[in-house]
């Protein structure tokens, strides 16, 4: 692990203070883009890891984020009934410049702005879930129920 954060873990840690329940963002030196590599990493399920994934509404121009257990597929068909409208996909500029992190290190809090997020409820199957903290590299372990708290996001069935 790094001794330092940097300069996006940080700004995740930083937003997770605000929250007082003492999260603690962790830097590996190797990847954790992926929920494969995260799983490795931390020793943990696959299905344990908490993966943002932003979608774009193209009729408002908007994101959407889904954050999903790791070995899940997001089944688009529940999130357009959910949502009214089927999601886009959103590319790698669009994920930036609206949640100021890269694809793969896309923490679930701490955004440019405020965005719409579903909570896969297959997370509550466990006690402890990981999430991506501002770089491929960096993630923080909290419960499904504070997951919802931070994100203010709605529990709902992705997958």
């Amino acid at each position: 692990m790094a001794e330092e954060l940097s300069d996006g873990a940080q700004r995740v840690q930083a937003a997770l203070a605000g929250f007082g329940l003492g999260f603690e963002v962790v830097e590996f030196g190797q990847s954790t883009r992926t929920s494969v590599e995260a799983a490795a990493a931390i020793g943990c399920a696959v299905a344990q890891i908490a993966k943002s994934i932003v979608f774009r509404i193209k009729s408002q121009d908007r994101p959407l984020m889904v954050v999903a257990s790791g070995s899940n597929r997001i089944d688009e068909k529940k999130l357009r009934d959910l949502i009214g409208e089927k999601p886009g996909k959103a590319d790698a500029d669009f994920v930036r410049a609206r949640t100021g992190y890269v694809i793969g290190g896309v923490p679930p809090l701490g955004h440019r702005e405020t965005i719409e997020t579903l909570v896969d409820e297959d997370l509550f199957r466990f006690e402890e879930i990981w999430a991506a903290a501002g770089t491929p590299r960096a993630v923080f372990r909290l419960t499904p129920a504070q997951l919802l708290r931070i994100t203010g996001g709605r529990k709902v069935p992705v997958a």
